[in-house]
C-alpha cells in the first residue's frame, strides 16, 4: 500500500513543480521544507489514525488528529500562505 501512496505522492510532487514553473512562480527552499514536513506529518497522521481505528481503539485517534493532524494542516497552511502572498507580490 505505502509504495502506491509514495507514488501518488510523488506524482503530486512532480506536478506542483511542473504546475509551478509554467506559471513562472518561485518557491524558497523554506516553502519546500515547510510543504514536505507538512506533508510527511498528515501522512504520519492518517497512518496512525487508521491503525488505530482498526484496532477500535476509542481515544487515540482523536488524540493523533489533534496532537500531530493539526499541526500538520497548520504546516501546510503557512507553506501555501508564504507561496500566495510572495506571487502577489510580485504581481503588484
Amino acid at each position: 500500500m505505502w509504495f502506491f501512496v509514495a507514488l501518488v505522492v510523488g506524482a503530486g510532487l512532480v506536478g506542483i513543480a511542473w504546475w509551478l514553473s509554467k506559471r513562472n512562480i518561485s518557491l524558497k527552499w523554506y516553502d519546500w521544507l515547510i510543504g514536505i514536513a507538512g506533508l510527511l506529518l498528515l501522512m504520519f497522521t492518517i497512518q496512525n489514525v487508521l491503525e488505530a481505528v482498526e484496532e477500535r481503539v476509542t481515544k487515540a485517534p482523536m488524540m493523533l488528529l489533534l496532537v500531530t493532524g493539526l499541526p500538520a494542516l497548520i504546516l501546510l497552511a503557512i507553506a501555501w500562505q508564504l507561496a500566495v502572498r510572495r506571487a502577489r507580490g510580485a504581481k503588484a
